[in-house]
């Protein structure tokens, strides 16, 4: 069997396995519990804090086929599909590749469609603040106004650059860098269920390093 970097491996699935971010993790299983939900979500906070993972549970949580739910069962084939990074109804757009207004306008023409698989479609678009102001304008009238069955969520290193017009659209949620005690405390639960021996210095080490980054952190820990 091939080798699983760590930081793919340990990936979490489920709020539950979630390193941090309690602030924003109890208002969005509370939102999901009473199935108050917001169209569009923005996560702030520098690499490696969270942003892609939460928003790929979110996607299990509304699809799952047990109903919608904060804890999805991560069994189901919709659960397992966006696990895998081929869920149909889970749109992952890099903004960083994709900034001219056309590649926007192409992914919102077809937001019109109702999903394919799941109860959701939801678009996931990553450094959001890379798109162009041509690409912003296109942007708002559907996040104002998406169907019922779409959900927005936009990720983001460098919010200062998002427009306020996106900004009082989304419901917005900072995630917060990781402090080298937490990182310390994950590595060495990793390592341990690895089975990997380590000095307590070299985690200490490495949890400066990772300069508020859990993937940072693993990524490291990989090399070291």
């Amino acid at each position: 069997m091939s080798y699983q970097v760590l930081a793919r491996k340990w990936r979490p699935r489920s709020f539950r396995e979630m390193v941090g971010q309690a602030h924003v993790l109890k208002a969005l299983i509370n939102a999901l519990d009473s199935q108050r939900l917001h169209h569009a979500y923005l996560f702030t906070g520098t690499r490696g804090v969270g942003k892609t993972t939460i928003a790929r549970i979110i996607a299990k949580c509304l699809n799952c086929e047990t109903g919608i739910t904060s804890t999805p069962c991560g069994t189901c084939s919709v659960c397992k599909e966006i696990d895998e990074g081929r869920f149909v109804d889970l749109i992952e757009i890099d903004a960083a590749s994709r900034t001219k207004v056309e590649d926007t306008r192409e992914l919102l023409d077809n937001v019109q469609y109702a999903p394919s698989r799941g109860r959701f479609k939801v678009y996931l678009i990553d450094e959001v603040h890379m798109l162009s102001s041509h690409s912003f304008n296109a942007l708002l009238k559907t996040l104002e106004e998406p169907p019922p069955y779409v959900k927005f969520i936009l990720a983001t290193t460098d919010p200062q650059k998002l427009p306020a017009t996106i900004l009082s659209r989304c419901l917005q949620f900072s995630l917060k860098n990781m402090t080298p005690e937490r990182v310390v405390e994950h590595l060495t639960h990793v390592l341990g269920v690895e089975n990997v021996p380590f000095e307590d210095d070299a985690l200490w080490l490495l949890g400066r390093a990772a300069d508020g980054s859990m993937r940072d952190a693993m990524s490291l820990t990989d090399q070291a």
